[in-house]
């Protein structure tokens, strides 16, 4: 009989428990759902600003004389395109077929060294990938794994002017840094990046400097929030949940990331592109419930031109009904009405453009 592995701790697990937070198991890591409420954690991120330990996602440096050639190759978006050290952009690695491995990150330090953050549940396999790229490709890198460092979202519209208060060496740096930007300031990386559709920044630090900074942090204002939370900002906010709204069976037009696969060098070859020229299988659209219940993954949707699946759903804190994503039939329109099927009956929803929420302002998501 094989012993059942425990879950990892990331650097903040005592302070999580410490809170009461309610802790769970998510790809691989002890991670807490939510410290009481996940509604007033969530509203926290809306209305002034809410931290989480994503600690459980890897930064991974590549380092060497060919860097940047291989990211080129590796990835569908072309690090080609960070203009100056510290910009970040937002990219999908895809295997020959035009599936996704993985959506990640990637920060340009100098040509010869860039990092990446993974999700959780992929960082093994992506590494074993990434190597396999490389070697047959004979780029001349290094891919190191950086499972020392912590990282901190703090994210809302008070989020920057919070962290500023808690570590004042740093306002200057994060009130004027731009979006999907980043400076290394005492061996911490603070990147204007974030998973909630709110402004805020992401904090990449050694794993042993990550208590103070929480607590800090709490000092400052900043509320605590768990993976709860999380969820319903990401759906909210139209973001993507690797392993849930795509994987390596699809593609990024397939998830609604067709911006992410950059063209602007067209002679530029990358791993996937010769299949992204064949015809898709769905869309990804947004689904608003018009009636009572919740939408949940894989409840299956009925449209006029065939049916689709759900892959997100959740209670939307922010607009008081349920909402998720799906994949729907090329040629269903965003106003269409559809129906989801919650416990053996039928329940009308309207088909949406992504995101539902922005900035903490709700969008016209059903205008065509």
């Amino acid at each position: 009989m094989t012993a059942e592995r425990s879950p990892k701790q990331t650097p903040l697990h005592a302070e999580h428990l410490a809170l009461g937070a309610r802790m769970t198991e998510f790809g691989g890591w002890s991670l807490p759902v939510s410290y009481g409420s996940q509604i007033e954690e969530h509203h926290a991120v809306r209305r002034d600003a809410g931290m989480f330990d994503v600690s459980h996602m890897l930064n991974v440096d590549v380092v060497g004389p060919d860097a940047k050639p291989y990211l080129r190759y590796l990835l569908a978006n072309d690090v080609d395109r960070l203009a100056e050290p510290g910009k970040a952009l937002y990219t999908c690695m895809l295997n020959p077929q035009g599936g996704v491995v993985d959506d990640l990150i990637a920060y340009l330090f100098t040509p010869e060294h860039y990092r990446m953050v993974v999700n959780a549940a992929s960082a093994d396999r992506d590494l074993v990938w990434m190597a396999r790229v490389a070697q047959a490709g004979g780029y001349e890198v290094s891919i190191e794994p950086r499972r020392e460092l912590a990282t901190l979202a703090v994210q809302g519209p008070n989020a920057r002017e919070r962290l500023a208060q808690a570590r004042p060496s740093l306002g200057e740096l994060v009130r004027t840094l731009h979006p999907f930007a980043s400076e290394m300031v005492d061996g911490m990386l603070v990147a204007r990046t974030g998973y909630t559709g709110e402004d805020g920044v992401e904090i990449m630090l050694p794993g042993g400097q990550a208590p103070a900074l929480w607590a800090d942090l709490l000092r400052s204002g900043v509320k605590p929030c768990g993976l709860g939370a999380r969820d319903t900002l990401r759906i909210e906010a139209g973001l993507n949940l690797y392993g849930q709204d795509m994987d390596e069976l699809t593609q990024p037009a397939e998830a609604g990331l067709a911006w992410t696969v950059s063209d602007h060098d067209p002679q530029r070859d990358f791993v996937g592109r010769p299949a992204l020229a064949f015809g898709l299988k769905w869309q990804l659209l947004g689904l608003k419930l018009l009636d009572r219940g919740v939408i949940r993954p894989h409840m299956a949707v009925h449209t006029e031109l065939g049916n689709g699946l759900v892959t997100s759903g959740t209670m939307s804190p922010t607009l008081g009904t349920s909402i998720g994503f799906a994949r729907l039939p090329e040629g269903v329109a965003p106003g269409d009405r559809v129906e989801v099927e919650i416990r053996d009956r039928r329940v009308p929803a309207l088909a949406c453009r992504l995101p539902f929420v922005r900035r903490g302002q709700v969008m016209e998501t059903s205008a065509p």
